[in-house]
């Protein structure tokens, strides 16, 4: 009977060990979310808006969520976006959103898109709200963003403002790991 327990209890603590954890599973890889909040207005568009648009501001919350292999190499990605926008004109239209990989200061072109389509995020009085959640990104540009958060900018384009509306540059993130 005492072996009998101690072979259930050693393979017991033998089982556990072997376990992986929650935050690396048995394949090697991890997934991890960094949420990024950034605050847009139109005094950071280069040149800034001085039109009807210039008392527009929002907030753009992107989670990049990523996929690592055992090396640490980024294997696959995607990004939920939430935005919400404040101070347009009646009537406003927006016309799209994304991050772009340029520095404050300087222009550039699309980074990662949101796949917004124009009208799809109503201004009720001016304000407005939308998500677009799964939003595939490529690893490379996935690392790029981590790598060097601030070196991209996420901004809002509006029809009156076609090259952007309200922008800000991403700040760092806070990163947190998928607990499964």
């Amino acid at each position: 009977m005492n072996r009998l327990a101690l072979l259930v209890v050693g393979l017991s603590v033998f089982a556990i060990g072997c376990g992986s954890s929650p935050n690396e599973p048995s394949n090697g890889t991890n997934t991890t979310t960094t949420t990024f909040t950034v605050p847009l207005s139109a005094g950071n568009e280069i040149p800034a808006i001085t039109n009807a648009d210039a008392g527009a501001s929002g907030t753009g919350t992107i989670g990049l969520t990523v996929t690592r292999d055992g090396s640490g190499a980024i294997t696959t990605a995607t990004a939920n976006f939430q935005i919400s926008v404040t101070g347009f004109p009646s009537g406003t239209t927006v016309t799209d959103a994304h991050i772009h990989n340029g520095t404050a200061g300087s222009n550039a072109g699309v980074f990662v898109g949101t796949g917004l389509t124009s009208g799809e995020l109503p201004l009720t009085n001016g304000s407005g709200t939308l998500t677009k959640n799964g939003i595939n990104v490529p690893a490379d540009r996935a690392a790029a963003i981590l790598g060097n958060p601030n070196g991209h900018y996420f901004n809002v384009h509006t029809a009156l403002n076609p090259a952007g509306a309200i922008r800000g540059q991403l700040p760092v993130g806070v990163t947190t790991a998928d607990p499964y």
